[in-house]
C-alpha cells in the first residue's frame, strides 16, 4: 500500500494463523479525535484514505476533514476515494470496454504500449441486461429465450470474450447466469477485501463503483459502493481515483418489526417515499436503530437496492451477527467470514445494540406502522396504499373514480345515490380475439406482470411468498386473466432451486409464471412484444393499460411503449394482479375470480402466512450457493463455443452493426482542445422537471421510423433484428440517433408535444433532434440544453452523456441535476450549468428560439462553482442576461474538462509516462 501513514496506524491482526495488515481506526483516532460517533460509512471513506495517504491526492488535512465532519456534520472537503473494485452489467460494460479498445488503438497511433490500457482493479462484467421475454408462459420460454438472445447478442458477446482474455483484471459472467447485483451480493462481496502486496496480506473494506445505479444493493452486505457513469468507472478501473465532496450522512432509524402480511417490498417502498420528501438527493443514508435486528439482510438489500429511487448517493447497513449469518448461508468461506467479524469488531465497523451515530439529520420508522402498497402510475417514490390504486389509477387518466365496495355501500346505505358514483364511466374498450377466443380490453388492463428485477428477486422472503401465494391460487381453481402477459425472470439460479426444493414451481408455472431467463427483462424495458391482437386493440383504441412489476423503475415508457401506467409491486402481489387483470378492482375487497367451487375468492383466502413463508425459507441452503457458483465465469455450451482471436487489439469490423470505433479519441496526441466562449448557441431541446435519463439515453426497442431505425434499416437489418438500443450501445452511430428520442419526452420548443423531435429554428421545420442536431453541425452552430429540476433522475446512463455530446451539445443549463448524470457530462466535456436560485426557462420567458452566448471561460483560471453569465439574444433583438452557477464541483473535474473529458485525461497521462 502506497501510505504514507503519518498517524502510525498500521497495524497486524492475527486469524487462525493467518497475519493481515490493515490500518486502524483506533489508532488513528489517538490524533484525530474521537471516532466512535462517526457514521459507519463515513469510517470506511476515513480508512480507505488512511491507507492510501501519499501527501498529495491524500493528505493528512483530508484525514483530519473526516474527523472534523462530527463538529459540523458536513463538509466542502474534497477527497480522492479508491474503490477496492468495478462491477459491471452488459449494457453499460459493453460501451465502457468499447472505450478501452479504442484507448489501446489510440495509445498504438501515438506510438505507447496499448498494453498500459488495462484495468488496475479487478472488474466483474455481468451479462444480464440482453435477455428478452420473447417466449412467456410456457415451460420452453427459458430455453428459447436464451437461444434468441444468444442469436441476437452474437457480435456483442464475441466482442466481450475478447475482452476477456486481451485485458488483464476483468472477468465476465456469462448470460444465463443471473443479474450483477444479485451476483454481486451472493458471491462476488466479500465485506472484507484482502490484497496481496510484497508478500504480504493487506485486509480493508470491501468497496466498489458500478455502472449500474442500484449497485447500492450490496451496501445491505455493509459494503460501501454506489452508482457511477461507465465514464467514471473505466478511470476507476485505469486508477483515477473518484473525486468527491465529503458527503453528509442522513440517519434512518428502523424501530419494532413488520406486521402480519407486509412484505419487505412494501417496506421499501415506505422507505422510499420518506427519503424523497426528506431530500436525500448527494448524500449517504445510513440506517441504524435496534430494528435492524428484525431485518433478514435480503430486506436490508431490497431497501439498499433502491437508493437511486429515493435519491441518495448509497444507503448503508453495518455490519452485525445477521451479516455474518448470510455470508455463510451463501457459502463464503469460513476464514473469510471469520475475518469480517475480527475485522469489523477491530475497526469499530460493527453494530452494537443501541449504537447511534452522529449524522447531519435523521428520521425514524416504526417497522409496524406499513401498509401494504404499492408505487406508480410512473414514479418509483410515488408510493400508494393498497386500497388506493385503482383511484390512483382513474385520477392520473382522468377518469371518473370508481369507489371501493365498501365505499359503495356506505354511500347506498346514506341514501346518497351509490349506483350512479359507482357506475364509473370507461374511457374506453374493445373486444379482441386470440385463439378462437374473444376477450374484453378495458382501460386499466393488467399486461404485464412480471417478478423481475434484482430488488425482490434477491429476497426469499417474497419470492417465496409468491410461489405460495400462486399454490393456494391453484388449488382453489384461480387462472391469470388471458390479457396478462407474466413472467418469472430471477436474479439467480439460486432462486429456481429453493422453488423447486419448496415445491412451488409447478404452481407458478401454471399461472403462467414460467421461467423466462436469468436477467433484468421488464425492469429495463426487455418486456418483449404483446400479443399482436392486444397490441392492435391498445393502440387503435388508445387504451391506457398496465403494467405491475416486482421492480424498481416504471418511468414512462420504459417497460413497454405502449403501456402507459406501471406499477412497482412485491413478486405475491404481481401474481395476485395477474388472476385480478386490472388495477380498476380495488383488489383487497373485490374478489380475484371464482374458484372451481364456484365461490368468489379473495386475496385474503390466499394470501401466505408469516409461518408458512418462514417454513418454506427454510428450504434455502448453502448447497445451492455452492453447486451454482461454482463455475460462475464457465458459461453454457453456446458461450464457450464462441471464438475469438486472442489480440492486445481489437480487430474492428466495418460493417458491424453493434460494435464500432468510437469517434472520442481521435487525435489525442495533439494539445487539448481550447476552453472558451459559447457563442451564439441554439437550443436543441427546452425541457422539463424530471427528465431522466431514460428519456435521454436511448433505451428500449428502436422503432422503424426513428432515425436509428432509419440508419439501420439502410445497412440491410431487418427490423425484427433491430433488437434494443441497450444491446447496440457499442455502436455510436445507433446510439447518437437515438438521444432524446424517447417518445415519452416532451419538448416545450414544440408546445410540450410527445417525442424525440424539436424546432430547426432557422428553417421552421419540426425535425427528429438527432437530423436538427446534424443541421446545426453543418452549419458550425453550437447547441444548449435547457431544463428544469431533477435534470438526469434514473440509470447511470453514460449515454445520456455520451450522446449529448456527439450531438454537438457545449452545455445542459438545469435547475438541478442527479449526480451520476452531472458528473457524467464533465467526463464528456459537457458543460453542466445550474440556474441560480429564482431564475429558470419560465422567469427567463425562454421560448427555444433564442441564441444563449456563454462567457467566462476563455483566458480565465476555472475553479469549482464559479460564476458565469449567459446572455439571452432574442428573435425580435432583444437582448437578457442571468448568471448561473458552474456544476463542475471539484478540482479533478476542472482538470478532466480542461482535457476534453475524463478518458482524455487518462490516456493523455498515460501517453506521458
Amino acid at each position: 500500500m502506497p501510505s504514507q501513514d503519518s498517524l502510525n496506524s498500521r497495524r497486524s491482526l492475527e486469524i487462525d494463523g493467518q497475519t493481515y495488515q490493515y490500518f486502524s481506526l483506533p489508532e488513528a483516532a489517538k490524533t484525530l479525535g474521537n471516532l466512535d460517533a462517526l457514521p459507519m460509512s463515513l469510517k470506511v471513506l476515513l480508512e480507505n484514505l488512511l491507507r492510501w495517504e501519499d501527501g498529495q491526492t491524500v493528505t493528512g488535512a483530508d484525514l483530519q476533514a473526516m474527523a472534523d465532519w462530527l463538529n459540523t456534520r458536513s463538509s466542502e472537503r474534497e477527497i480522492q476515494y479508491r474503490p477496492a473494485r468495478v462491477l459491471m452489467q452488459d449494457f453499460t460494460g459493453v460501451p465502457a470496454i468499447v472505450d478501452l479498445a479504442a484507448m489501446r488503438d489510440a495509445m498504438a497511433k501515438a506510438g505507447g504500449d496499448p498494453q498500459k490500457i488495462n484495468p488496475l482493479s479487478p472488474v466483474d462484467l455481468v451479462i444480464d441486461h440482453s435477455v428478452m421475454v420473447d417466449k412467456f408462459a410456457t415451460a420452453a420460454a427459458f430455453e428459447q429465450n436464451v437461444k434468441i438472445e444468444m442469436q441476437r447478442n452474437g457480435e456483442r458477446y464475441a466482442f466481450l470474450r475478447w475482452g476477456q482474455h486481451a485485458f488483464d483484471n476483468f472477468s465476465v459472467v456469462p448470460p444465463g447466469t443471473g443479474i450483477c447485483h444479485q451476483v454481486n451480493l451472493e458471491y462476488l462481496g466479500r465485506t472484507v477485501w484482502t490484497k496481496e502486496e510484497d508478500g504480504e496480506t493487506f485486509a480493508f473494506p470491501d468497496t466498489l463503483v458500478g455502472t449500474d445505479s442500484h449497485t447500492t444493493m450490496i451496501n445491505g452486505l455493509g459494503i460501501l459502493g454506489w452508482g457511477v457513469g461507465g465514464i467514471e468507472a473505466e478511470a476507476a478501473m485505469l486508477g483515477q481515483p473518484v473525486s468527491m465532496l465529503i458527503p453528509e450522512v442522513i440517519g434512518f432509524k428502523l424501530i419494532g418489526k413488520l406486521k402480519e402480511g407486509i412484505t419487505a417490498t412494501d417496506l421499501v417502498l415506505t422507505v422510499t417515499q420518506m427519503l424523497r420528501s426528506k431530500g436525500v438527493v448527494g448524500k449517504f443514508v445510513e440506517f441504524y436503530g435496534d430494528g435492524l435486528a428484525e431485518l433478514p439482510l435480503a430486506d436490508r438489500a431490497t431497501i439498499a437496492n433502491m437508493a437511486p429511487e429515493y435519491g441518495a448517493t448509497c444507503g448503508f447497513f453495518p455490519v452485525d451477527e445477521i451479516t455474518l449469518g448470510y455470508l455463510r448461508l451463501s457459502g463464503r468461506p469460513e476464514p473469510s467470514v471469520k475475518l469480517v467479524e475480527a475485522y469489523c469488531k477491530a475497526q469499530g465497523l460493527w453494530r452494537e445494540p443501541g449504537h447511534a451515530p452522529q449524522f447531519s439529520d435523521s428520521l425514524e420508522l416504526d417497522m409496524g406502522n406499513v401498509e401494504a402498497c404499492l408505487a406508480g402510475p410512473k414514479r418509483p417514490q410515488d408510493r400508494v396504499v393498497l386500497s388506493q390504486v385503482s383511484k390512483a389509477f382513474d385520477e392520473f387518466m382522468g377518469l371518473q373514480v370508481k369507489p371501493s365496495p365498501k365505499e359503495e355501500n356506505r354511500l347506498l346505505n346514506e341514501g346518497g345515490g351509490g349506483a350512479a358514483v359507482g357506475s364509473a364511466e370507461l374511457h374506453s374498450e374493445v373486444d379482441y380475439e386470440h385463439e378462437g377466443q374473444t376477450h374484453r380490453l378495458k382501460d386499466g388492463a393488467v399486461v404485464i406482470a412480471a417478478i423481475t428485477s434484482c430488488t425482490n428477486t434477491s429476497n426469499p422472503s417474497v419470492m417465496m411468498a409468491a410461489g405460495l401465494l400462486a399454490k393456494k391460487a391453484v388449488e382453489k381453481g384461480l387462472k391469470r386473466k388471458p390479457w396478462v402477459k407474466s413472467s418469472l425472470a430471477p436474479g439467480s439460479k439460486v432462486v429456481t432451486d429453493y422453488f423447486k426444493a419448496a415445491g412451488l414451481t409447478q404452481y407458478l408455472d401454471e399461472l403462467g409464471f414460467d421461467l423466462v431467463g436469468y436477467g433484468c427483462t421488464t425492469c429495463i424495458g426487455n418486456s418483449g412484444p404483446l400479443l399482436e391482437p392486444i397490441e392492435r386493440a391498445i393502440q387503435d383504441n388508445d387504451l391506457s393499460v398496465a403494467s405491475v412489476l416486482s421492480g424498481n423503475r416504471n418511468f414512462e415508457g420504459r417497460v413497454h411503449p405502449l403501456v402507459k401506467t406501471n406499477w412497482l409491486a412485491s413478486p405475491p402481489l404481481v401474481v395476485a394482479y395477474a388472476l385480478a387483470g386490472s388495477v380498476r378492482m380495488h383488489i383487497g375487497e373485490e374478489p380475484l375470480g371464482h374458484g372451481k367451487d364456484g365461490k368468489p375468492v379473495y386475496l385474503k383466502d390466499i394470501w401466505p402466512s408469516q409461518r408458512e413463508i418462514a417454513e418454506a425459507i427454510q428450504k434455502v441452503d448453502t448447497a445451492m450457493f455452492h453447486k451454482e457458483y461454482a463455475e460462475v465465469f464457465a458459461g453454457d455450451a453456446q458461450w464457450q463455443a464462441i471464438q475469438v482471436p486472442q489480440a492486445d487489439t481489437y480487430a474492428w469490423q466495418a460493417d458491424s452493426t453493434y460494435i464500432q470505433h468510437p469517434p472520442f479519441f481521435e487525435n489525442i496526441a495533439d494539445a487539448p482542445p481550447h476552453i472558451g466562449d459559447i457563442h451564439q448557441a441554439r437550443i436543441l431541446a427546452l425541457l422539463g422537471d424530471s427528465v431522466t435519463t431514460d428519456h435521454i439515453s436511448p433505451a428500449g426497442n428502436i422503432k422503424a421510423d426513428s432515425p436509428a431505425g432509419r440508419y439501420l434499416s439502410e445497412l440491410g437489418v431487418a427490423q425484427v433484428d433491430f433488437n434494443s438500443y441497450g444491446s447496440r450501445r457499442g455502436n455510436h452511430e445507433v446510439m447518437m440517433r437515438g438521444t432524446f428520442a424517447n417518445i415519452r419526452i416532451r419538448n416545450e420548443m414544440l408546445g410540450g408535444e410527445e417525442g424525440g423531435n424539436t424546432l430547426h429554428v432557422p428553417s421552421g421545420e419540426k425535425l427528429s433532434i438527432y437530423d436538427t442536431a446534424m443541421r446545426y453541425q453543418e452549419q458550425g452552430t453550437p447547441l444548449v440544453v435547457v431544463a428544469g429540476k431533477e435534470y438526469g433522475t434514473g440509470s447511470s446512463r453514460d449515454w445520456a452523456a455520451k450522446g449529448t455530446n456527439l450531438l454537438g451539445v457545449k452545455a445542459v443549463i438545469a435547475e438541478s441535476f442527479e449526480r451520476i448524470h452531472r458528473s457524467n457530462l464533465v467526463g464528456m466535456g459537457v458543460l453542466p450549468l445550474q440556474f441560480k436560485s429564482g431564475m429558470d426557462r419560465k422567469t427567463l420567458q425562454l421560448n427555444g428560439k433564442e441564441k444563449l452566448s456563454i462567457a467566462g471561460l476563455d483566458g480565465v483560471e476555472l475553479h469549482p462553482q464559479m460564476s458565469l453569465m449567459v446572455e439571452v439574444s432574442r428573435e425580435d433583438g432583444t437582448r437578457a442576461s442571468f448568471e448561473v452557477l458552474c456544476r463542475i464541483d471539484t478540482l479533478n473535474e476542472i482538470e478532466y474538462f480542461k482535457a476534453g473529458g475524463i478518458l482524455h485525461y487518462v490516456l493523455r497521462q498515460l501517453l506521458l509516462k
